[in-house]
């Protein structure tokens, strides 16, 4: 198996983006020829159609390469991302007032293949801290209105949320194991990015109806099967509990395992690429609880033990418009994205959930780096709640939301977004809230 076709398949497999020569039909272009006004220069030495970013000297090819890039030849790539957040409610919720919130991101990806002589083994490392407010203003929703800045916990020390090796055991298969966040498994071109680079509310990053079932960090095992180098069955085993503070084997197994499966199969509807997603989770996991989740703003309260819990959801993207230039690595375009999932209500606060949208690059000539989104969701939260557990959550009606957000790209490093939401809470007594936030992501 080719190197370069492992190092694709891993990015697709966790969407990690390892920097590495671009290939697009017939064009090759150098990893260190980012400055699209450099004087590009053609060495008659070099490989045809290889095109130096500096100069040449006796027909050889000539780079100024950076740290960052003489780590990547060597097999170590490494960002870094600080997101920040001015956000308040203007009016509703529950009270009016603005406040500040950040999250850190710091991930190294290592090929093992290179570093270790272990052909197709690859590691992923993540830390990650938060500061500020936490999940958003006080607009009295469910689902935080800013979830970078609930994540990783309730806590702002620096915690690894992965140390994931991923093993390769050919082109189509692999297997990754040790511990893992599961905001990456959700995958969708319009309504993903972690919260910080497309949507900001948990509504529109990741399904929450798997949240109960699903914790946000832990210890697992996957198995992937893969086509034309993107996962398309997926099947995972998990500590059913939340182990992101701690390396989690003092307690492995020990309330229980959740199992995983998704589908994610390839579409090309009009000509255009998307995807349609179908999964399912089971947790054998003993509950008697809600709340605690960093992913969802409840106030921690006992319920009726009950063992097990489940959810099926849906997931989906579709281009509408898209440009494939010959010699560009990442797509252009907009288009439609969906979301739907039932959950066991006996132990899931949230019993159903709906989410669609648009979204993608923006239309506008020498802006074309901009993206934008907008979307609609609705959340239904558990009937079979006991009286005593609903009142003290204060839930028992369906919430609603609008999002609508403008990523500027203001440099190579550094976006900014607008961001307004209409956040209608589930929960009884609160106004519709009104959020108006500006957001800063500065990535190397």
């Amino acid at each position: 198996m080719g190197r370069r076709r492992l190092l694709k398949s891993f990015t697709c497999l966790l969407s990690l983006g390892i920097p590495a020569a671009a290939h697009a039909g017939d064009c090759e272009f150098s990893p260190w020829l980012t400055n699209p006004d450099a004087e590009v220069v053609l060495c008659s030495a070099c490989e045809p159609e290889v095109l130096c970013g500096d100069s040449c000297i006796d027909g050889d090819c000539v780079s100024d390469l950076s740290l960052l890039e003489r780590m990547a030849e060597s097999g170590i790539t490494f960002n870094a991302n600080l997101y920040q957040m001015y956000q308040g409610t203007a009016a509703g919720g529950v009270r009016q007032e603005f406040d500040y919130g950040g999250h850190g991101d710091y991930i190294a990806n290592l090929d093992l293949g290179k570093l270790a002589g272990q052909e197709g083994l690859f590691l992923k490392l993540r830390a990650e801290h938060r500061f500020g407010m936490r999940g958003g203003p006080p607009d009295g929703v469910v689902l935080p209105s800013a979830i970078p800045t609930s994540l990783p916990g309730d806590t702002d020390d620096l915690i690894l949320t992965n140390v994931l090796f991923t093993q390769f055991l050919s082109d189509d298969f692999a297997v990754s194991f040790g511990k893992l966040d599961t905001f990456d498994s959700d995958q969708n071109e319009f309504a993903s990015g972690r919260g910080l680079t497309q949507f900001s509310n948990v509504a529109f990053v990741v399904n929450p109806i798997a949240f109960r079932t699903v914790p946000y960090s832990t210890l697992g095992v996957s198995f992937s099967y893969l086509m034309d180098k993107e996962p398309i069955f997926t099947f995972s085993v998990l500590n059913s509990t939340e182990t992101g503070t701690t390396d989690g084997f003092g307690e492995l197994f020990a309330h229980g395992a959740t199992l995983a499966a998704e589908t994610r199969l390839p579409t090309n509807f009009g000509d255009k690429p998307g995807h349609q997603v179908l999964g399912a989770t089971w947790s054998s996991r003993e509950y008697t609880d809600l709340g605690g989740d960093p992913r969802l703003a409840i106030t921690p309260v006992g319920i009726p033990r009950q063992s097990g819990s489940w959810s099926v959801y849906w997931n989906a993207d579709q281009y509408l418009v898209y440009m494939d230039d010959c010699c560009t690595e990442e797509a252009r375009g907009w288009g439609v994205f969906g979301r739907a999932g039932i959950g066991d209500d006996d132990t899931n606060l949230v019993e159903y959930f709906l989410s669609f949208g648009v979204g993608g690059n923006a239309m506008i000539r020498g802006r074309e780096q901009d993206y934008f989104g907008i979307g609609w969701y609705q959340v239904g939260t558990s009937d079979s709640l006991n009286p005593i557990t609903a009142t003290a959550l204060n839930v028992g009606l369906q919430g609603q939301g609008i999002e609508m957000y403008y990523r500027i790209q203001a440099t190579d490093y550094l976006q900014i977004t607008p961001d307004v939401q209409i956040l209608d809470s589930a929960r009884q007594g609160v106004d519709t809230a009104y959020l108006f936030g500006l957001r800063a992501l500065l990535s190397f």
